[in-house]
């Protein structure tokens, strides 16, 4: 069992669910690719459930209305081409930071850690998204979905934040809102805090192997301490 202020010399944030709440512009994307497809769309709090596993995961639960299904090959390509197009169009209409995420930031800065963005979005969303909600300056290192050859649940993207900061992994903490976080994390040997309002395929993160459920990134930052 960890015990509280955790020390640590670096963290790392997840975006969709964590930073910033991006459900609202990926469904209306969702339903703008349906639209122009001709077929019917899921609603809003069903493709709310469908976050987390990236774009083609959401298109793709979208199109089949199942978590794991994979639809007709030719349909799907069509698919992610028009979401792809709807979704840069309007990547930051209704994309806003969660409450808390500012004043969690600035504290993690000013306690002089080390802090990284690593996500599962892909670079052409991730950086005119941190830009737009005014978050980019916050970190030094900004891992994508495609940045890497591995991304979370592997442990990769945290390792090579260890290998960047020149930290031992116990040296780290995630903070997410997910599975796939959690995972990544347990694989990678660091801690992990979860948010409880974020994109967990619709399950509460209660059920997560992490060491602290965390209201907001305010509260995270009272809960850690520079080691």
């Amino acid at each position: 069992m960890k015990s509280f202020p955790l020390p640590i010399k670096a963290v790392v944030i997840d975006l969709d669910g964590t930073l910033l709440d991006t459900a609202p512009d990926l469904a209306y994307a969702a339903e703008l690719m349906m639209a122009e497809l001709g077929l019917p769309c899921p609603s809003q709090d069903t493709i709310v459930t469908y976050i987390g596993n990236g774009v083609s995961r959401l298109v793709k639960r979208v199109l089949t209305g199942d978590m794991d299904a994979e639809p007709d090959t030719a349909l799907f390509e069509k698919a992610i081409a028009s979401y792809n197009k709807h979704y840069s169009a309007h990547v930051s209409l209704h994309t806003r930071p969660f409450p808390g995420v500012v004043e969690g930031l600035q504290a993690l800065k000013a306690m002089g850690l080390r802090v990284a963005c690593i996500t599962n979005k892909a670079e052409a969303f991730t950086h005119p998204l941190l830009k737009d909600t005014g978050l980019f300056d916050y970190f030094e290192l900004i891992l994508s979905g495609d940045s890497l050859p591995k991304r979370k649940p592997d442990p990769l993207p945290l390792l090579h934040a260890c290998e960047v900061f020149k930290i031992k992994p116990t040296d780290l903490l995630l903070i997410g809102d997910s599975l796939n976080d959690t995972q990544a994390a347990r694989a990678a040997g660091s801690a992990v805090f979860c948010v409880p309002y974020g994109y967990n395929r619709g399950r509460p993160v209660t059920e997560l192997d992490l060491d602290a459920v965390v209201p907001s990134l305010a509260e995270a930052a009272k809960m850690v301490v520079k080691g």
